[in-house]
């Protein structure tokens, strides 16, 4: 998969990210009329529906950030990341620390988040994030009480294993690589016991 094929596919993203988050407010919003014009209907199903809306929401928030085409020159606040990041997390088992306190340019951002769904698919039984970033670049901690680790992703990420054919639930490993080395980053991955460090330098 070349470059050119990868903005291709961020375009794609996009455009689904930007179609779908409209239809989705609009039932919380909707959702929200019922609430103040005193007909909300407290049962577990309604309940279910904005839960629902409420995960879908932050769902395609954090996937545009993560496949979405990001322009050099866009930046994102740290209040817009931990939000999404928050939101994304709720009621779920990955808990996530972000450690930088600074507005990043959307690209670092987006590997960042790229690394979030590699740590997520290797930790089924969930457990913590941590990001932190120095001058040096990323580093992603991920802790847990089971580890789920598919070797071939893994080496991919660090460049010792060829990704021609990823499973769609899985395409965040060949994407990482492909948009940290457009942003002058190369990837070092480690498994320890039930720890997963991700270095993105």
């Amino acid at each position: 998969m070349s470059l050119p094929h990868a903005q291709l596919a961020a375009l794609v993203g996009s455009r689904l990210c930007h179609d779908l988050i409209s239809p989705i407010g609009a039932i919380q919003n909707g959702l929200e009329l019922i609430a103040l014009a005193g007909q909300a209907d407290t049962s577990p199903e309604m309940d279910l529906i904005q839960d629902s809306c409420e995960s879908a929401a932050a769902r395609i928030r954090f996937f545009r950030v993560a496949f979405g085409l990001a322009g050099s020159q866009q930046m994102m606040g740290r209040r817009e990341i931990t939000s999404t990041l928050s939101a994304l997390g709720k009621g779920g088992k990955l808990q996530v620390e972000w450690a930088p306190t600074e507005d990043l340019p959307r690209t670092e951002v987006q590997v960042a988040f790229l690394a979030y769904l590699c740590c997520e698919t290797a930790l089924p039984a969930g457990g913590t994030l941590q990001f932190d970033r120095d001058p040096a670049g990323w580093t992603i901690t991920a802790r847990g009480p089971r580890l789920s680790i598919d070797q071939p992703l893994w080496d991919h990420l660090n460049g010792s294993v060829a990704l021609d054919d990823p499973a769609a639930n899985r395409v965040h490993f060949a994407m990482l690589p492909i948009l940290a080395e457009a942003a002058g980053h190369k990837i070092y991955a480690t498994q320890r016991d039930d720890t997963i460090s991700i270095k993105i330098a």
